[in-house]
């Protein structure tokens, strides 16, 4: 398979759940606005949406998938008994932690948003929302299990599209349904457990096809499963000290003023959008081909795998945080600014998209830089820099936070992901798992120049702040559009004129 096709498969579908999911916070906007209401919801769904995304997509990916690319390559005949295994355990850890997060709502709410318990409704509010979202924990984390199958035998647009489901579920519940909930906002909390339920049954009917559903069989001492378990434990910070520092910065956003939580929300909706259909589709096509090239012990072609999906990363994420950095006021004025999200949100949570805006390749660099160790079963590596970030971006959150406020808390973030990708880099080098490929100095002026004209196109062409507060929805979406092409037209333009084509970035995957 041509990882390019593959990268422009998988990212395409991710696009499609991307835009559902401005879809969705358009109506969550439009019916709740930035208020009690939403701050209460988004700090119940980050909850078990950052267990998802620490064990399920995260830690528990980065270890099950190099193990099973392993059994797939040499030992073919125990992979469904792994699987089965795998996913047995699997079920029965993510039962009890649904059923303890159920119980001990009001305990984690009190510890995650501590500013909450000066004002006893909106706390209860949120303890009542976080009871009905935290299963989505036991469906999400199967639907990774299934996803990481699915990859590996190269099947990515399934779970590329998967994700879609949610947003589709949210649609439906804040545009129909939430009129029948005492509050409304209940219908955000029910549209989760529902999202989640779909995905999970989407994906079953594929694994059948594989003959590779799994089936119940405990079996602790199985070698596989504990080599899963033993990389899994210290992959869960690894992989997760942006969303450890994205809790964090909830803890200190609780207490700033009320709609802190929703700007920083927002601004990290915009973020998702070039970080999922660009840095998890690239780590999700990577880790597989690096995990089969390890296993084959070809070294020449990981560290060509690796230049690969750097080169990719750089030549598509410089340009998006470019992008969003200029026209943050554009872009949240068009997907967030109606009915009760007015001219001010619009203002605080564009500050929040052009701090996180600095660290957006940081960002992404991580998610193809990690990979290179935990294709390799290196654990501990990721670890210890995850530990040193985490401890950064905290110095940063307290001296930001201050003057900054909610910025601050998104600054933050972004240079600690950059301090993040920095070290994995540097490591990679020094261990001689990675050596960058020649002309990398020419590759990187080039999109630089062009990214720096681009800039300068969107920035003269996108007209005064104070229109895109007051034009009527439809010239707003008109104008943002034709931003976004006259932006993409600059930059491809520059790319081409320089003499890069897409056959340049064409590679093929590890058989």
């Amino acid at each position: 398979m041509n990882l390019l096709r593959a990268l422009a498969t998988v990212s395409s579908l991710t696009m499609v759940s991307r835009v559902l999911g401005y879809v969705r916070d358009f109506f969550i906007a439009r019916v709740f606005g930035a208020s009690l209401l939403t701050d209460a919801f988004f700090v119940a769904f980050k909850i078990p949406n950052l267990l998802r995304r620490m064990f399920a997509e995260g830690a528990f990916s980065q270890a099950f998938v190099p193990i099973l690319a392993e059994h797939k390559n040499r030992n073919p005949q125990e992979v469904k008994g792994l699987i089965d295994r795998v996913a047995t355990l699997l079920a029965l850890a993510l039962a009890l932690t649904a059923a303890l997060g159920v119980a001990l709502a009001p305990l984690i709410v009190y510890v995650t948003a501590p500013g909450f318990a000066a004002d006893p409704g909106k706390f209860e509010l949120t303890v009542a929302l976080l009871r009905i979202t935290f299963p989505y924990i036991f469906f999400i984390s199967l639907v990774a299990l299934a996803a990481g199958i699915l990859n590996t035998w190269s099947r990515f647009a399934i779970p590329a599209i998967t994700p879609a489901l949610l947003n589709v579920s949210f649609i439906v519940g804040a545009a129909f349904l939430a009129g029948y909930f005492d509050p409304p906002v209940l219908v955000l909390a029910w549209a989760v457990f529902v999202g989640g339920v779909l995905q999970l049954g989407f994906q079953i009917p594929y694994l059948l096809k594989l003959n590779l559903l799994p089936r119940w069989r405990l079996d602790l001492h199985h070698p596989g499963v504990r080599r899963v378990l033993f990389l899994m434990v210290p992959a869960a910070f690894g992989v997760s000290v942006t969303q450890v520092s994205l809790l964090i910065n909830q803890i200190f956003a609780s207490f700033l003023p009320t709609g802190s939580v929703s700007w920083l929300y927002y601004a990290d909706r915009l973020m998702e959008l070039p970080a999922g259909v660009l840095g998890v589709a690239l780590g999700t096509i990577l880790l597989p081909s690096l995990s089969k090239t390890h296993a084959d012990a070809d070294s020449a072609e990981y560290s060509r795998l690796l230049d690969w999906g750097l080169r990719m990363t750089v030549l598509l994420a410089l340009p998006a945080a470019a992008a969003l950095a200029v026209l943050a006021l554009p872009l949240i004025a068009t997907l967030f600014q109606y009915g009760r999200f007015g001219a001010e949100d619009a203002a605080m949570t564009r500050q929040a998209l052009v701090a996180y805006s600095a660290g957006l390749l940081g960002l992404i660099l991580v998610k193809i830089l990690a990979p290179g160790f935990y294709a390799r079963q290196d654990v501990k590596t990721p670890v210890k820099i995850g530990l040193w970030t985490l401890l950064a971006t905290q110095a940063m959150n307290f001296a930001f936070v201050g003057s900054l406020k909610h910025a601050g808390l998104a600054l933050a973030i972004g240079l600690g992901a950059c301090l993040n990708a920095g070290l994995l880099y540097w490591l990679l080098r020094k261990r001689n798992i990675y050596e960058p490929q020649a002309g990398w100095l020419a590759f990187l002026l080039k999109v630089l120049a062009a990214v720096a004209f681009m800039a300068v196109v969107l920035f003269t062409t996108m007209g005064e702040a104070s229109w895109w507060l007051v034009a009527p929805w439809y010239q707003r979406v008109a104008a943002t559009a034709g931003l976004v092409v006259l932006g993409t037209a600059a930059y491809a333009g520059c790319l081409l004129a320089f003499g890069l084509r897409p056959r340049d970035f064409a590679r093929r995957a590890a058989a």
